[in-house]
């Protein structure tokens, strides 16, 4: 089975069980400025989860596009890929545990094919401190569903990970383990929630492909159990409980909403049906792997982790280039640009010739883009990205090759002065280790974009070692100051879903539709941070904005604060929202193909506002408490402004 017809016939499925199937958010996520990327599928759902009426109703489902960037250097093993889709679906206060766990264990069994006798499932073993009781509801649920195919599903107790290695499976088939691994919320466990937090219960289910793949050397000695990463078992999917808010005295009550949140990876469900762990055998990735062998003449099986890294970088770089996202130094794009440098590194070790690195990618958009259209639509400016990229990298390469030889020549003539010193002063016998220090393979990776693992072959061939140990070193240092540097770079969009942060992000857009009155139609949004203090906005205009006109815009806001009136929410093309002129948007390429228009009603029935969003947003303009006010107005850069306001 195809993993398109496995993602087609989730969304059929839960399409006939009432939920309304929504589109991908793109890989970019928009108002949220925690992360650069759209890592898991409920990312994009938070503010629903956290109580905002979607205008798709209560029940919905997906699949979603998603990025880790932090698992860039975990690709290579038979499961990592940085980008993947997670099949999921929501009740937002409808259905819970009753509907859930029957539809997805029946949809795994009955529509993909699944081996009922291979699926074993975890639960969450309670925390009595917090009052928080085992899911033996949750349990009992599973047993009825294993007996149904004459299973009978003995519960075990594991608590820990660690526990797991000496409980092991005792006959088991359904697992409790602790927080660590069967809770969700935003922030971790209960212990880490903060007051207000919401979180809950989980269930995972995970597929056995037998003991004979339990090959993770970590684990050889210990005693199994699902949640070991032994290789044996792969997580498939997990339906999350969400019916607990944190109380200011630690304490836990439940929510009056209760919500249901499902993430399924795609292609390890397909892994599964095709009864190897391997994901990279897996069609929408052999593909990749087919047109590799042919190009390079060399066998998958005997080339595993260079396969893997073309294959899944090559992959994530044209989804993110089809999302807007192009290979530069900062932001999300410098993670394309790893990407596909990285990827062109390892085409190298396979003889790939040059020049032909960018054809990958049109597997990548043959396999997808009956589901995800844009691929085809923007062929030519991913293919054309991905080779340029490739061109700037080898001239790159070819001057980090220079500076390398600079560095060996160096190396070896002072070893060589040294040597000799020892010789006629201690008559020592000579040394024949030559090292490249820490800070000299730094500098290759820094300054010449030289990966270290070259840095490393290279040194191989020649016979020098590295100091590996000092050039980890260093690049945690780096990367703790790039981490530093990107909270503050990378902090756009909204701070929290505080009712503070929704009022502020409201009147934001009252706050454009007043610009644009004000001063004309070449007003727009190039970028935005609301915390629950203030708003600061960034807009398109060319000049200084007189304070008489400032005072205009805070009247026309306020003035549709107090008056009062609705804010709705409607779903609709892309394309259509493009050619309809009442619509206000800036960052197109960050949107679906299916988007959300918020649209502010003054009580007199007055459009005041219609604009592409993503949300939250109050119900109504009467409920923003407080007297907008515009507390600077200044330069931000070249032809853009910035104003920052409060409400008081």
């Amino acid at each position: 089975m195809s993993g398109n017809e496995i993602r087609e016939r989730y969304l059929a499925f839960m399409k006939r069980e009432g939920h309304a199937i929504i589109p991908s958010s793109a890989l970019v996520p928009e108002n949220d400025p925690t992360t650069l990327f759209t890592g898991s599928g409920m990312q994009p759902l938070i503010p629903y989860l956290m109580g905002e009426a979607h205008p798709m109703g209560k029940r919905l489902a997906d699949s979603q596009k998603c990025f880790r960037a932090n698992d860039i250097e975990e690709v290579g093993d038979n499961r990592h890929t940085t980008f993947f889709e997670m099949l999921g679906n929501w009740s937002l206060g409808d259905y819970f545990k009753q509907e859930q766990l029957p539809w997805i264990f029946n949809y795994l069994v009955d529509e993909v094919g699944l081996d009922p006798a291979r699926i074993y499932v975890t639960v969450f073993a309670g925390d009595e401190s917090l009052g928080i009781p085992r899911d033996d509801e949750a349990v009992a649920l599973w047993k009825q569903l294993f007996a149904k195919h004459g299973i009978e599903a003995k519960d075990v107790l594991i608590g820990s990970e660690e526990n797991g290695y000496e409980v092991g499976m005792q006959g088991g088939r359904i697992f409790y383990y602790d927080a660590a691994k069967n809770w969700w919320s935003r922030s971790g466990k209960p212990s880490n929630m903060p007051v207000g937090e919401i979180g809950g219960a989980c269930s995972e289910i995970f597929y056995d492909f037998g003991p004979e793949h339990a090959t993770h050397p970590e684990y050889k000695d210990k005693e199994p159990h699902p949640n070991s990463d032994s290789g044996q078992w792969l997580e498939i999917g997990n339906s999350v409980f969400i019916e607990y808010v944190k109380q200011a005295d630690g304490s836990f009550t439940k929510l009056p909403q209760r919500n249901v949140d499902f993430g399924g990876g795609l292609e390890r469900i397909a892994a599964a049906k095709n009864g190897d762990p391997d994901v990279f055998k897996v069609d929408l990735l052999a593909t990749v792997v087919a047109q590799l062998e042919h190009v390079s003449g060399k066998r998958y099986d005997d080339n595993l982790v260079a396969f893997r890294i073309i294959t899944d970088h090559i992959r994530g770089a044209t989804f993110m280039i089809g999302d807007g996202v192009h290979p530069s130094n900062d932001q999300q794009g410098y993670f394309v640009r790893r990407l596909l440098r990285r990827a062109v590194r390892y085409a190298d070790t396979l003889g790939i010739p040059p020049g032909t690195f960018a054809a990958f990618s049109q597997s990548v958009i043959d396999t997808y883009s009956t589901h995800y259209p844009n691929l085809l639509v923007k062929r030519t400016e991913i293919m054309d990205a991905i080779a340029r990229e490739e061109e700037q990298f080898r001239k790159t390469l070819e001057a980090g090759l220079k500076q390398f030889n600079k560095v060996s020549l160096q190396i070896h003539l002072t070893s060589k002065v040294e040597d000799g010193k020892k010789m006629i002063d201690k008559d020592i016998a000579p040394t024949t280790k030559q090292i490249i220090t820490a800070d000299k393979a730094f500098d290759l990776y820094t300054t010449y974009g030289f990966p270290i693992e070259l840095t490393q072959e290279i040194a191989k061939e020649k016979g020098f070692e590295i100091d590996i140990a000092g050039f980890e070193t260093l690049m945690n240092e780096h990367r703790d100051k790039s981490r530093a540097g990107a909270e503050q770079k990378f902090k756009g969009g909204l701070a929290d879903s505080s009712e503070k942060v929704i009022e502020l992000h409201t009147s934001t857009h009252l706050m454009l539709a007043g610009l644009q009155r004000e001063l004309g139609g070449h007003i727009h949004q190039a970028g935005s941070n609301i915390t629950g203090e203030r708003l600061r906005y960034d807009f398109t205009h060319p000049e200084k904005i007189e304070r008489d006109v400032l005072d205009r815009i805070e009247m026309f806001v306020n003035k549709a604060i107090t008056e009062g009136g609705e804010v709705s929410i409607a779903m609709m093309s892309k394309v259509d929202a493009q050619n309809d002129p009442t619509i206000e948007a800036s960052f197109w390429d960050r949107y679906p193909d299916e988007v959300k228009v918020y649209t502010m009603v003054g009580k007199d029935g007055t459009v005041l506002s219609r604009e592409l969003c993503g949300g939250p947003h109050v119900g109504r303009l009467e409920d923003i408490k407080g007297t907008f006010k515009i507390v600077k107005e200044e330069s931000s850069s070249a032809g853009v402004r910035r104003i920052k306001a409060v409400l008081e």
